[in-house]
């Protein structure tokens, strides 16, 4: 077995052994491969060890066993129109691109934009686009959204955001200060309102309004 295949099975034992069981997640982020996502050299060889990675704009490429809770979390259908807020590295997106119909990413940092829809793009991915938006405010022109994914932290889930979400709609967010213990919280729109479910913990950057200054 050649050392990459060995890495890339270690990988997805890795997601089972934190809790990440279901299958088309799985199949996902067996073809998604990480490595095309994490800036080369320095850590180019810890892309399938499960922990998070520095990229570009001070921001980070989390932890694969984070990544695929919360795609099991989102549980994303064929049909899905998904809004993910904070593209990072686009590797988040690049899963979900296997798993719905159309997937809209937005990021307030315009050179992670560019990065991440070149990797979209030489991938053959042609179902994602990424956009530079403040994601705080969603994406009201592609409104509503049957799963909205935030990766990073808000003191509470945002209202534009729950706003933007389809009855049965389901949106993953993490919630929480910046520097304290963040709660993973699953979000499901009723016909009589919101439902809200606690995950687990996490650690996320926080959730800035507006653009990043280039």
């Amino acid at each position: 077995m050649s050392d990459t295949a060995e890495r890339k099975m270690q990988f997805l034992f890795a997601l089972r052994s934190k809790g990440v069981t279901d299958k088309r997640v799985l199949t996902a982020m067996e073809k998604v491969d990480r490595g095309d996502f994490v800036p080369g050299g320095l850590f180019a060889d810890r892309a399938y060890e499960d922990m998070p990675l520095p990229i570009a704009c001070g921001q980070t490429i989390s932890q694969p066993s984070v990544v695929g809770l919360m795609t099991q979390a989102l549980n994303v259908q064929p049909r899905d129109k998904v809004l993910e807020v904070g593209t990072g590295s686009g590797y988040q997106a690049a899963i979900l691109s296997q798993l719905a119909r159309r997937v809209y990413t937005v990021e307030r940092h315009r050179r992670l934009v560019q990065e991440a829809q070149r990797s979209f793009d030489r991938l053959g991915l042609t179902n994602v686009m990424a956009m530079l938006s403040d994601g705080s405010r969603g994406l009201p022109e592609q409104a509503p959204f049957d799963r909205i994914l935030v990766t990073a932290a808000a003191e509470d889930p945002p209202g534009p955001l729950l706003a933007q979400l389809r009855e049965g709609g389901i949106m993953v967010v993490p919630v929480g200060q910046s520097d304290a213990v963040q709660s993973l919280i699953k979000v499901t729109r009723t016909p009589d309102g919101f439902e809200y479910d606690e995950l687990r913990p996490v650690r996320f950057v926080p959730l800035v309004e507006g653009l990043g200054q280039e």
